[in-house]
């Protein structure tokens, strides 16, 4: 079976099912995992050099919306349909973070094929480990994704119970930092699984942008700066569009040293299954607990005064 992954998560899934040998395509942004995917041939670019572009700009040309408008990603469709896939894996939930569904149905319609589309749209932890039975049915491995979701599940609760009883910190996750962004959809499900209480959004919401008055309001125990794409030492660049905020360090957060700068793609941006390492990584940030293998400073770092 040739299967296209036009979304990072659902090449995570491809990888956690073991079927990377039966990837044909990917975007420029599925690297994980780096060894197995590195060699698989590229079907999408990107509109914007957001190397070069502040969170601003990068928001104002996507319609100042980190949700909805127009799409980071561009589509090569020869270079889709020389692949003829039997499957491709793409998503509805977020035009600007992935190729558009519709696009891709579009796109789909023109092959001399039988492809099959599938659509993953999940909005909670749930939907997210679901998926893995979603995708393995309709690669044939349904069992096996059935393990899969299972032992993930277990982990998860492992750090459930691990934070049981202990006090609940006030968190707000910030998934952009120009507009102010709360994070939404599974990342409250996150921080609750780890001890803590999110502010500011709610499990499975997908959000709009916030004011600063109303993360002043919240006055969190802890800060999680996590932005949407965004590896560590990014965001580590924009920092100042928090700290350079008035009353910044008026926050709880701040005062206590306890603002964090996370890998977004890597464990809470991206619907795959690594959103459970991300809870693990949650509860060693907010209690100092272990779960799983030991987080890294790449995984988790304090972000200076």
């Amino acid at each position: 079976m040739r299967i296209v992954s036009l979304l990072p998560a659902a090449t995570d899934i491809v990888a956690e099912l073991g079927l990377t040998a039966q990837l044909a395509g990917r975007t420029h942004e599925c690297d994980w995992p780096p060894r197995e995917v590195a060699h698989v041939p590229v079907v999408t670019g990107a509109d914007l050099d957001q190397d070069t572009l502040s969170s601003r700009e990068i928001s104002d040309a996507v319609g100042g919306s980190a949700h909805s408008g127009s799409s980071l990603y561009t589509l090569d469709t020869e270079a889709l349909a020389a692949l003829r896939p039997d499957v491709v894996l793409t998503q509805d939930l977020c035009d600007v973070c992935a190729v558009s569904y519709e696009r891709v149905s579009r796109t789909v319609r023109l092959l001399d094929a039988e492809t099959r589309v599938l659509s993953l749209e999940p909005r909670t932890l749930d939907d997210v480990l679901d998926c893995l039975v979603t995708v393995g049915e309709l690669l044939g491995v349904r069992e096996h994704a059935e393990r899969r979701r299972a032992a993930w599940r277990d982990r998860l609760e492992r750090v459930r119970t691990s934070v049981a009883g202990l006090p609940r910190p006030r968190v707000v996750a910030v998934e952009w930092m120009d507009p102010l962004w709360p994070a939404g959809h599974w990342v409250p499900e996150q921080i609750t699984a780890a001890g803590g209480e999110p502010l500011l959004a709610a499990p499975g919401e997908h959000t709009e942008p916030m004011t600063w008055d109303a993360v002043r309001t919240a006055r969190p125990d802890v800060v999680l700066v996590l932005p949407c794409g965004f590896p560590p030492e990014r965001t580590l660049r924009e920092a100042h569009l928090l700290t350079g905020l008035p009353g910044w360090s008026d926050l709880p957060a701040v005062a206590a040293g306890r603002v964090w700068v996370l890998d977004g793609p890597s464990y809470f941006n991206r619907p795959g299954p690594r959103v459970v390492r991300g809870a693990e990584v949650l509860a060693h940030v907010l209690h100092g607990v272990w779960t799983g293998a030991e987080v890294t400073v790449a995984e988790a770092r304090l972000l200076s005064p």
